[in-house]
């Protein structure tokens, strides 16, 4: 029985058709894409909700006092 060496199966393509068939399976994978469709009206309205909580501020409360801006720091010559 003849025993099959890298020479021959280089030489015969082997070894080519297994590298495009292994980039094959690593690259087509990579191409799925998976989309998600949120209705618009819903989406909106959750912003929505969202921002009113951010912005919102207890009637009764002040909102903070911004502090002054700090002095420069002293230069020495």
């Amino acid at each position: 029985m003849k025993r099959l060496n890298a020479n021959w199966l280089w030489a015969n393509g082997v070894w080519a058709n297994l590298v495009w068939v292994s980039a094959a399976a690593l690259v087509l994978p990579a191409c799925v894409t998976i989309n998600i469709y949120f209705p618009a009206a819903a989406a909106e309205k959750a912003a929505d909700k969202i921002i009113d909580e951010v912005w919102q501020i207890d009637p009764g409360k002040q909102p903070a006092k911004q502090p002054d801006a700090p002095a420069p720091a002293p230069t020495s010559k």
